[in-house]
């Protein structure tokens, strides 16, 4: 199975911490919310799922 990261930029509050624990620079901000800006270079390693205080960004089975 494989996973895809998704976003809910309407619970994103721009705290911006998953953006500095990603270790392949994939995600910014863009009006003040997560976005998803190089999405060919995501490992899914999860990082960014683990710190995110608001639940605003996650890997999803499909």
């Amino acid at each position: 199975m494989s996973k895809i990261l998704v976003t809910k930029p309407e619970w994103c509050k721009g705290c911006n911490i998953c953006v500095a624990f990603c270790p392949k620079q994939v995600l910014g901000l863009e009006n003040d919310k997560i976005a998803i800006l190089r999405p060919e270079d995501c490992i899914k390693c999860g990082q960014c799922e683990l710190r995110c205080p608001d639940y605003a960004i996650y890997l999803e089975e499909v």
